[in-house]
């Protein structure tokens, strides 16, 4: 990418989007198309094709995706399906007709079979079937994955895909409904610290085991990867590293400063037992994540005191 290559960051208000945007303009990269959901509404393919007609973006950073933790994928499956499958396969079109240079997708590591082989790697796709609560979000991040490495092959476009492990940062969602875990968990502990609560409950057994990338070393990878690879097969990006969700509670209960007790509710669902992805392939081209859990979860707490 050049500095002043036209650059499209596809939901870039979100968690992912508003970190590669950071990353960007940190680099010296101001020329970037940014559209809000008012201005241009992906779902509609009409309306995609006309801002890559007219806007003639260079680069294309697909990170839009309507997305939720294990409660939020349980109770709109439909919604999760369609408009994913919607932004992706407008987006992705687009591009390519109106010769995009390259374009990143954004998949989720959800994408691999339940009970696969730990770590996960990149091998493992459509080898068994998925983990039944976010099926419908993995079925729309394989459908686009697959519509990038297609169109690639088809067409002779530089479309490639990352699959991120499970984020956290600035900007996050904490809405206990439809969060994901560690945000969840970094609300509970603040709401609970600041009523003197005396426990804090947990969903699950606090059993299974997560890996967690800061947002910031996502973005990172992403910009890593738009400037330094070009192959077809999808990589995956993450620290190499999980955590159980009891382990998880009690470094937050303990960043946070919160004094009681943990309850764990195990009548809630606890998902995949284990999801730790193989990132060897990205560590061999030259990157790997910087921010360790405990300093990213640091961050995103003072982020979120000042954020209110």
């Amino acid at each position: 990418m050049n500095q002043d290559s036209k650059i499209y960051v596809a939901g870039h208000r979100g968690l992912v989007g508003s970190a590669i945007v950071r990353r960007l303009r940190a680099a010296g990269y101001e020329n970037l198309l940014l559209k809000t959901r008012a201005e241009v509404d992906l779902l509609r393919q009409q309306a995609v094709e006309h801002l890559f007609n007219e806007e003639k973006p260079d680069y294309v950073f697909l990170s839009a995706a309507r997305v939720g933790g294990i409660h939020a994928n349980n109770t709109y499956p439909a919604q999760f399906l369609y408009e994913n499958m919607m932004i992706e396969a407008n987006i992705i079109h687009a591009a390519y007709q109106s010769g995009v240079r390259k374009l990143l997708f954004l998949g989720s590591s959800c994408i691999y079979p339940k009970m696969a082989p730990q770590p996960l790697k990149e091998e493992y796709l459509l080898t068994g079937a998925l983990e039944p609560t976010n099926e419908a979000y993995a079925v729309a991040k394989i459908a686009g994955m697959k519509l990038a490495e297609f169109y690639s092959r088809q067409y002779g476009v530089n479309f490639i895909s990352a699959m991120p492990t499970n984020l956290y940062g600035p900007g996050d969602n904490y809405d206990l409904n439809n969060s994901h875990v560690l945000p969840a968990l970094i609300r509970k502990f603040h709401e609970a610290r600041e009523k003197g609560a005396p426990f804090v409950e947990i969903w699950g057994t606090g059993k299974p085991r997560r890996e967690f990338l800061y947002v910031d070393d996502l973005a990172d990878a992403c910009f890593f990867l738009m400037q330094n690879y070009d192959e077809i097969p999808f990589v995956n990006v993450g620290t190499g590293e999980d955590i159980s969700i009891g382990e998880l509670a009690l470094l937050v209960k303990e960043i946070v400063g919160f004094a009681g007790e943990l309850k764990y509710d195990t009548g809630k669902p606890d998902g995949t037992p284990r999801k730790l992805l193989d990132v060897s392939r990205l560590n061999a081209i030259g990157w790997r994540a910087k921010t360790s859990l405990r300093e990213g979860i640091a961050k995103t707490y003072e982020h979120y005191k000042q954020n209110l």
